[in-house]
C-alpha cells in the first residue's frame, strides 16, 4: 500500500468519525438549564401535595404522572447528560424520541390531574413542580430535535 493510499484511508476514517458526532453549541447551555429545572421540580409539589421525588419513587400517585417522571428523569436528565458527554447522533435521536414520549405523557399527566371520569369533584390538580417539569421536557425536546435534525447529509 502506498503512502498516498494510506493517507486517504486515514482521512476517510477521521471524516466518518467526525460525521457521527454532534456539536450542540449554545444549545448545551439551554439543555443544562432545562435539566436543572427538572431537578428543582423534584422538591416542588406535583400531584396535590405530593412532591416530584415522591412521584419518581412511586409513592401514592396515579400511573400517568409516574410514567412521565420516568421519561423526564430517565431521558431528560440522564439521557441528556450522556448525550452531551458522548456527543453522538444516535444518542441525540434517542433523547429526541424519548422526550417526545415524555412530553406527550407530561401533558396527559397535567390533564389527568384536572379531570375525572365521574361526576365527583375534580382531582387534586397539577402542582407547580409538574408544570415546570413538563415545560422543561418540552424545551429539551425542541433543543434535541434541532440538534438531531441538523446533521449534514452524507456525501
Amino acid at each position: 500500500m502506498s503512502e498516498e493510499e494510506y493517507l486517504r484511508k486515514e482521512i476517510d476514517a477521521v471524516e466518518q468519525q467526525a460525521a457521527r458526532r454532534i456539536d450542540p453549541g449554545t444549545g448545551a447551555l439551554t439543555i443544562s438549564i432545562a435539566v436543572l429545572a427538572l431537578l428543582v421540580s423534584l422538591v416542588l409539589p406535583w400531584v396535590g401535595e405530593t412532591t416530584g421525588l415522591s412521584v419518581v419513587l412511586g409513592e401514592s400517585t396515579s400511573f400517568v404522572p409516574r410514567l412521565f417522571s420516568y421519561f423526564a428523569f430517565g431521558v431528560g436528565v440522564i439521557g441528556s447528560g450522556i448525550a452531551l458527554a458522548v456527543r453522538r447522533w444516535g444518542m441525540a435521536w434517542v433523547c429526541t424520541l424519548g422526550l417526545f414520549a415524555g412530553s406527550v405523557t407530561g401533558v396527559l399527566s397535567i390533564w389527568s390531574q384536572q379531570t375525572t371520569t365521574s361526576n365527583k369533584t375534580i382531582g387534586p390538580g397539577p402542582g407547580v413542580g409538574l408544570i415546570i417539569a413538563v415545560i422543561a421536557v418540552i424545551v429539551l425536546l425542541v433543543k434535541w430535535v434541532r440538534i438531531a435534525a441538523s446533521r449534514p447529509p452524507q456525501l
